[in-house]
């Protein structure tokens, strides 16, 4: 991609550092930011226009030429909420009277509900890792920490053995936006994670100074991608051949605890959802299991 006019840079580069320091953005969501806010700009330089120039009707014939490029309907929200974010910051800092994005109403997209593992489908996952080896004690305890607290991946390979009180049963998570919350762990996850710190981990350590809790052959932290591949090695030995993720555990922890009689609320707290309309999806999700269970065993379905 080109790089965009200098004028148009420099604020989205006051925008962004505005995201990261106070709202606390992640560094992924900054990314995207940065990449959706520069194709806008380089738009308008085709077009012959200055970002304080901008109308709705220009955002409107941006996001149809997004359409046109063959964008799917979440890319294009995704760019409008980025330019939404980008003008209410041009307002709040006086640079601008009106915000040209506020009445544009974002596309509308089609909630694929989220997949999961039964609970037949966890028990084998967890079974894989042979205790017997340090790697073994730490996927062990991984997979064991991942499924008790909805973790994300990346929440997960942050931990470090400070952030755990055993005798209460909780661990501190630092999430999105740099976000602590307190998250309940299970014995049978605690215990995993204790025997890896105790028996398995020292074999894993090849340089002081390392805080996290979960490191890879070299002695560094373990990477996302690290997880993942681990992850699926377990999933096909466990006869998973679905796609597994990192982000389906979190699903099937979710969807798990709602099974079982957990509230709305408690589960959005666990998972760090800003936003109970995010942790409603799981609502859907048991809906779907209901009808299916209806259809598959009334006698007049």
């Amino acid at each position: 991609m080109l790089d965009p006019p200098a004028d148009v840079a420099s604020e989205i580069f006051n925008f962004l550092d505005y995201a990261r320091v106070e709202k606390g953005l992640a560094p992924n969501s900054i990314v995207s930011y940065r990449h959706d806010l520069e194709k806008f700009a380089l738009y308008l330089q085709a077009s012959g226009l200055t970002w304080d120039r901008v109308r709705h009707e220009n955002i409107r014939k941006f996001l149809e030429s997004l359409y046109r490029q063959g964008l799917s309907a979440r890319s294009v929200a995704r760019h409008l909420a980025a330019l939404r974010h980008f003008y209410q910051f041009q307002v709040k800092e006086g640079r601008l009277s009106q915000d040209p994005a506020r009445e544009i109403e974002a596309p509308r997209l089609d909630h694929s509900l989220p997949k999961y593992l039964s609970a037949q489908e966890v028990d084998a996952l967890l079974a894989q890792p042979d205790p017997a080896t340090a790697a073994g004690l730490r996927d062990r305890a991984m997979l064991e920490l991942l499924y008790a607290t909805g973790m994300r991946v990346s929440e997960l390979l942050s931990v470090r053995w400070e952030d755990f009180e055993p005798e209460l049963g909780i661990v501190r998570c630092l999430g999105k936006g740099r976000k602590e919350r307190l998250i309940p762990v299970g014995k049978s996850a605690l215990r995993a994670v204790e025997a890896y710190a105790r028996h398995g981990r020292s074999n894993f350590m090849k340089k002081p100074g390392i805080p996290f809790l979960f490191l890879n052959a070299r002695g560094s932290a373990l990477s996302r991608v690290g997880f993942w591949k681990i992850l699926r090695a377990y999933g096909r030995q466990a006869g998973i051949y679905t796609s597994l993720t990192p982000h389906m555990i979190r699903h099937s922890f979710a969807t798990h605890l709602l099974e079982r009689g957990a509230d709305l609320r408690s589960i959005q707290t666990m998972l760090g959802h800003s936003d109970i309309s995010t942790t409603q999806i799981y609502t859907h999700v048991l809906k779907e299991r209901l009808r299916q269970v209806y259809q598959s065993h009334h006698p007049r379905a």
